[in-house]
């Protein structure tokens, strides 16, 4: 861990501190080059967005700019440390847009554990983007913020602590309820969780076909269940009328695990109690709810994710989140509504089924990778997921009338390879 920390801290230092940087996009090498950059020239487009707003997508970068925004409340598993220790993740998460999806980010740090007061300052500043991405905020203030920037914002809003890990989770949890041989209506589904994420996952999979009879939930507290008081309203839509209080009680004859929690909180004993072909997302990261090898040491059937890279099934948001800004980015929509989310749940799941191109295979050691249980949802590094994925967002925000522009899409870029290569 030593080394680890010692690796990180450098990569962030050295050669130049931080991971982002402004490049430019036009010849600045003559004095006419500087007189169209800036003065005189830059007058003239001025003007025309004075006459027209909307050719703001036409002479600035708005188009393909995303804010990445938090106030640091929810910085990953590390709590509520401030705004600027937040800055390396919200830089981070520009890395991966501009790696993944070709997208430029401003990172934004917000020094307000006022809701109302972020939401203010959010909606002031977002008429310089062309989508807003919120991370790292607390629950459940993170629901009343997304809510309101959405409403008064006419750019795409998303929290994707919430629905990038959903879309995801969901794509895995149907392919890996496909290879058991279990349905989504009739799973019976444990969420050891209550916060943003394991609250929009459980959403996310009823509106597709769970049944919320089906489904309990479980908090620091135990279960969420009909008699407690101390529930806010978003737990409280989960809870449930049941004798069962306990994670321990939760488990028995369960189909389906989903851990959004904490390290080693489901033991040997409560994976034992599940019903057959389990399915066991442990998404805690660093170190998961339980360990792949307790896992398979204690039972053979069971399909397993977790939300680590030296695993197989990472659950990842990274497949998600630079994808569906793309393609919201591209035909210009409003807002990410339902039916983009869910878009991207099922082009993510029909991508893990197609045969996996030998490079991906390289990038990951030369393993073999084939729909199954060690495979139910597709590798960052597969180059299919800047074009199938935007293009299903894109179309489900045509059809439901919250594009701007027509579908088919329009690249900014001028191959697949531009992305992925920088």
């Amino acid at each position: 861990m030593s080394d680890l920390k010692t690796a990180a801290l450098e990569y962030h230092a050295l050669p130049r501190p931080g991971k982002l940087c402004i490049g430019l996009t036009k010849a600045t090498t003559t004095a006419r080059d500087l007189s169209l950059a800036y003065s005189p020239g830059v007058a003239e487009p001025v003007l025309e967005i004075a006459r027209n707003h909307e050719l703001a997508y036409k002479y600035t970068g708005k188009g393909n700019l995303v804010a990445v925004i938090s106030n640091g409340t929810a910085i990953l598993g590390l709590g509520s440390l401030g705004p600027l220790p937040s800055k390396p993740v919200m830089e981070g998460k520009g890395v991966l847009f501009k790696r993944f999806a070709g997208i430029d980010v401003f990172d934004i740090e917000i020094d307000s554990e006022s809701p109302q007061a972020f939401i203010d300052t959010v909606r002031r500043i977002s008429v310089t983007f062309g989508g807003i991405n919120l991370e790292d905020l607390k629950a459940p203030e993170c629901f009343e913020i997304e809510k309101a920037l959405i409403e008064q914002c006419d750019i795409p809003v998303f929290h994707d602590d919430q629905h990038g890990t959903a879309i995801v989770t969901v794509a895995g949890i149907i392919n890996a309820l496909e290879i058991a041989g279990g349905t989504l209506a009739n799973a019976q589904i444990v969420c050891l969780g209550a916060g943003a994420a394991a609250i929009s996952c459980m959403k996310l999979l009823v509106s597709i076909g769970a049944k919320l009879e089906n489904i309990i939930m479980v908090d620091s507290k135990g279960v969420v269940q009909s008699e407690r008081t101390d529930l806010n309203h978003y737990k409280a839509a989960f809870a449930r009328t049941t004798h069962k209080r306990t994670l321990a009680d939760a488990l028995d004859a369960a189909n389906v695990f989903v851990g959004l929690s904490g390290p080693n909180l489901l033991s040997a004993e409560g994976l034992k109690a599940m019903a057959s072909n389990p399915i066991v997302f442990a998404c805690s990261n660093p170190d998961p709810e339980i360990s792949p090898e307790l896992v398979h040491a204690t039972r053979n059937d069971v399909i397993m994710a977790t939300g680590r890279s030296d695993y197989p099934n990472q659950i990842n948001n990274v497949l998600c989140f630079p994808f569906i800004f793309r393609g919201a980015l591209d035909v210009r929509a409003k807002h990410i509504n339902e039916e983009m989310k869910l878009a991207a749940a099922n082009a993510l799941r029909e991508l893990a089924k197609l045969p996996v191109p030998q490079a991906v295979c390289d990038a990951y050691g030369g393993i073999s990778l084939a729909f199954g249980r060690e495979y139910i949802i597709p590798k960052p590094m597969d180059k299919r997921l800047i074009t199938l994925i935007p293009d299903a967002v894109a179309k489900a925000a045509v059809e439901t009338g919250v594009a701007t522009l027509p579908y088919p899409r329009h690249y900014p870029l001028q191959s697949v390879d531009d992305v992925f290569n920088g």
